[in-house]
């Protein structure tokens, strides 16, 4: 043994068995372990695979697909089949790209398979429903809530855009009654400015799930003390000279913004706005006036009004037989106009042509006021209610004569009475 071992051609035979019986050792220690061979064939079932669509999802909608899952079964080398179960590049995809809406039955393809893999699908169908998408513009209605620090009061919301579009099936676009946001504007001090996220609800107010573009607007509420928008009343003084008349006043705005606390603004029905004098102005023109801040109204929106006075020569009309109206009376008296006999009276008046020509007699009243005027007869002005630009052709006082005199007693037996009671008990 030992002369063996000395020799290297012995020793050299003996490492190359003993290393070929290492690899076979190893080598069937491998195929014990994975227990399967790369040449063995296998079948394998997957269950609940997902189907991939592909189409244009831009015009397009799926609205219906059954079945939504599909059994595949797997048959091939071993190897293949395992690189399938534990990867998931594969695919099962219904091609929707060249169909367009309605109802479809079409065939799944698998998609990213190894081509040494049969695969069959179960079912091969589907059956599909695409509808077109169309697009609808909606506006944008925020809803504001919450008080604002005492005092203020929330504006109207100002949204940028105030419309959006909307892009659904049609079936889903019908369902949509309105598109909303909502603002917070509790114990605000100054107006608040964020973007607020849009939700489109339908009539019963559920929220519908559609793409919205753009999703977020810009919102802006003012806060500002309360307000209310009433007529804006001028006051005009003086007159034209004669010869002259006012033919129409214009101005604008004719209404105003007031601000204040809310029971300041409450009680205003109209705001008194500047005084315009046109004592002596013979022709037309326009001005440009501050309107004052009244009644501790602290702002005004807008603060200036323009007016324009037209004037035009003037024409002159008598109008006949206007009555004069008695008040003041008292009812134990009895009133009598006694100058003019008629109780009517010739009123020449002045004005623009386009109002003069179209005055009626019903236009003016004449009016004599007797309140607390003993019995007698006085001499009275005569107080002319005109219409507006209207004056009188003369500068004379319109006066009329009334007499006054008590009641005549009333017949004493008018009032008499007889007892029932006595008349029945006297025989």
């Amino acid at each position: 043994m030992d002369k063996w071992l000395r020799n290297t051609n012995v020793v050299r035979i003996v490492a190359l068995v003993i290393s070929i019986l290492l690899w076979v050792v190893v080598h069937l220690e491998e195929t014990n372990i994975s227990g399967s061979s790369p040449l063995r064939q296998r079948e394998e079932t997957i269950n609940n695979v997902a189907i991939t669509t592909k189409y244009d999802e831009t015009h397009y909608h799926i609205s219906s697909m059954a079945p939504s899952n599909v059994q595949v079964i797997l048959s091939g080398k071993e190897s293949s089949v395992k690189k399938v179960t534990t990867s998931n590049t594969y695919q099962i995809e219904l091609d929707l790209t060249q169909v367009g809406k309605g109802d479809h039955q079409l065939t799944l393809k698998p998609v990213g398979f190894p081509s040494d893999v049969d695969v069959q699908i179960v079912p091969r169908t589907v059956h599909v429903i695409i509808e077109e998408l169309q697009m609808k513009e909606v506006p944008v209605l925020i809803n504001v809530k919450g008080t604002p620090s005492a005092g203020l009061k929330a504006g109207q919301p100002i949204v940028k855009p105030n419309k959006v579009y909307i892009t659904a099936q049609t079936s889903k676009l019908d369902q949509i009654e309105i598109v909303r946001g909502e603002v917070s504007v509790d114990k605000a001090q100054s107006a608040v400015t964020k973007q607020v996220k849009l939700q489109a609800f339908d009539k019963d107010g559920k929220e519908v799930t559609v793409n919205m573009n753009p999703p977020v607007v810009d919102v802006e509420v003012p806060i500002t003390s309360p307000f209310q928008t009433i007529p804006l009343q001028l006051k005009i003084s003086g007159e034209p000279p004669k010869g002259y008349a006012i033919s129409m006043v214009t101005q604008s705005p004719d209404k105003v913004t007031v601000y204040g606390t809310q029971d300041v603004v409450d009680r205003l029905e109209f705001y008194q706005g500047p005084q315009l004098n046109v004592q002596d102005v013979k022709e037309t023109k326009e001005y440009s006036l501050d309107i004052p801040l009244r009644n501790k109204v602290t702002q005004l929106d807008p603060a200036k009004v323009t007016v324009k006075v037209e004037i035009v020569p003037s024409i002159t009309r008598t109008l006949e037989n206007v009555p004069i109206t008695i008040i003041g009376g008292n009812e134990n008296y009895v009133t009598k106009v006694t100058t003019p006999e008629s109780a009517q009276l010739n009123i020449q008046v002045e004005g623009a042509p386009a109002i003069i020509e179209q005055m009626k007699v019903q236009d003016v009243q004449a009016i004599l006021d007797i309140s607390n005027l003993p019995p007698g007869k006085h001499e009275l002005k005569v107080a002319l209610n005109l219409p507006t630009y209207v004056k009188l052709g003369s500068l004379q006082e319109v006066k009329a004569t009334v007499e006054i005199s008590e009641k005549a007693p009333a017949n004493p037996t008018a009032n008499t009475t007889t007892n029932p009671t006595t008349k029945a008990t006297n025989p």
